[in-house]
């Protein structure tokens, strides 16, 4: 979307540390219980999350030759019965910018470009606080309805928005 992101990949099949450790998930973490991961031994597994390519990314990159802007877009697996919005494998993009004096309004404003290049051009987005143990501030994004304009339909569940990020 010529923003200036390397769109960087990693493996599907990843190290325990890449997935969880590095990504402040230690061992004892309850989140591994909840995210059902496809272990294939005891250290090596089906990612969960593309967050992985970040960590590896970040122990690559030199920070004296400039910052960091990547997405990392790919396949993740979770041990998920599959319904209406749930899969065991579905594909997730993350973007990660290391550098100085970033605010969450860059964030935004980057989240706005990608949605309307995505969606369209009168799509909205909506920023939710949220939690998760690797970022700080956290947030999901969801889109105005695509079907409904943001008036409310079976598509989004009457809500008026859909949860892409």
């Amino acid at each position: 979307i010529g923003m200036g992101y390397e769109v960087i990949e990693g493996p599907e099949v990843e190290e325990d540390r890449y997935n969880f450790e590095m990504m402040n998930l230690p061992k004892d973490h309850p989140a591994r219980d909840m995210q059902d991961t496809f272990y294939i031994t005891e250290e090596i597994l089906l990612r969960t999350h593309t967050s992985p390519v970040q960590a590896r990314t970040m122990e690559k990159h030199d920070f004296t030759k400039g910052p960091l802007k990547m997405i990392s877009p790919g396949r993740v697996y979770r041990r998920d019965s599959d319904d209406a919005t749930h899969s065991h494998q579905f594909h997730q993009i993350e973007g990660l910018v290391i550098d100085k004096n970033i605010t969450m309004g860059d964030l935004k404003g980057t989240l706005e470009v990608f949605a309307k290049q995505l969606f369209g051009a009168d799509r909205e987005i909506r920023l939710r606080p949220s939690y998760f143990p690797f970022t700080e501030p956290s947030v999901e994004v969801d889109v105005s309805c695509f079907k409904c304009g943001g008036a409310g339909c079976n598509v989004c569940k009457h809500t008026g928005w859909i949860e892409i990020l």
